[in-house]
């Protein structure tokens, strides 16, 4: 495994950390602000929200260039399925190009895609991943010639309903293989698989097909299944057992960190989060 204890230049901000993928919520820091806050600190790549780089993203991009901080990725693709989708076929392809296009001016090297919950009209998941296996095949193209990879996240299976169909590696991987694309992979995050026993046997099936890997906590007693994170080193979840195995597959890239805490780490001033993601980072992942 990687030592980490002096060195964070493999320590990626996903901004949901400081709230800044919800209206309202953290301090509300620009984009410019947060990558100058990034570079003092030596955290060496950041993840994005659509919303934040909206209209901007060619500029934003540029200066993060500029300030010595890597454009790892952006979020999101929006959902393919389910109830929170936007419904007409037409209308989710035009978003999923238009994502494509805002990780490409970012200069970003992946689009981490939420597949959406359950199609209507449909029961169980098998369905909904053939919509989402022909979402993501139409595309898959297109994001190789703008130097975009696209990243299945899977998500617990308590956002089985509404925000992802896709709630296992395995499911993930068997979509890697049906869709066969070079530029399709899968991103891991802790939240979403730290229950996984099967996650070292599928992460073999991997082989360099892992694009990201999430860092964050899960709490014992979560008071919300969404916005209630935990800071790395506060829950039950084996973080270095799970980069042990995620790194074991072949994975070297960035470590992101992603942490939704609407009544702790949103309210508390984003350089300390910064600070203790920093030593958290060092000591604990």
């Amino acid at each position: 495994m990687r030592d980490f204890s002096q060195n964070t230049a493999a320590l990626a901000l996903n901004t949901a950390t400081l709230g800044h993928n919800m209206p309202g919520a953290g301090a509300g820091w620009s984009p410019e602000q947060t990558l100058d806050a990034c570079a003092q600190r030596g955290i060496g790549g950041i993840v994005f929200w659509r919303p934040e780089v909206a209209g901007r993203a060619a500029a934003i991009g540029q200066y993060a260039r500029e300030a010595g901080v890597k454009v790892v990725g952006l979020c999101r693709s929006p959902f393919l399925t389910g109830p929170l989708s936007l419904q007409n076929p037409k209308a989710i392809q035009d978003d999923f190009y238009k994502a494509i296009d805002e990780t490409a001016a970012l200069d970003g090297d992946v689009l981490t895609i939420v597949v959406g919950g359950v199609e209507a009209g449909t029961k169980g998941i098998r369905e909904s991943l053939k919509y989402v296996a022909e979402h993501v095949a139409s595309v898959s193209d297109y994001a190789a010639q703008c130097g975009v990879r696209l990243a299945l996240e899977p998500l617990h299976p308590m956002y089985g309903g509404d925000r992802s169909c896709l709630t296992t590696t395995r499911d993930a991987l068997d979509l890697c293989d049906q869709i066969a694309a070079p530029n399709l992979g899968v991103a891991i995050d802790v939240y979403h698989v730290w229950w996984d026993t099967d996650l070292p046997r599928q992460l073999d099936r991997a082989q360099g097909r892992i694009f990201g890997f999430h860092l964050c906590d899960w709490l014992a007693h979560t008071t919300d299944f969404l916005l209630d994170r935990g800071m790395m080193g506060d829950g039950v979840a084996d973080l270095k057992g799970l980069r042990g195995t995620v790194e074991k597959a072949g994975y070297s890239g960035f470590c992101e960190v992603e942490i939704f805490s609407a009544q702790n780490w949103w309210k508390r001033d984003p350089n300390d989060v910064l600070d203790i993601m920093v030593e958290r980072f060092r000591t604990v992942c």
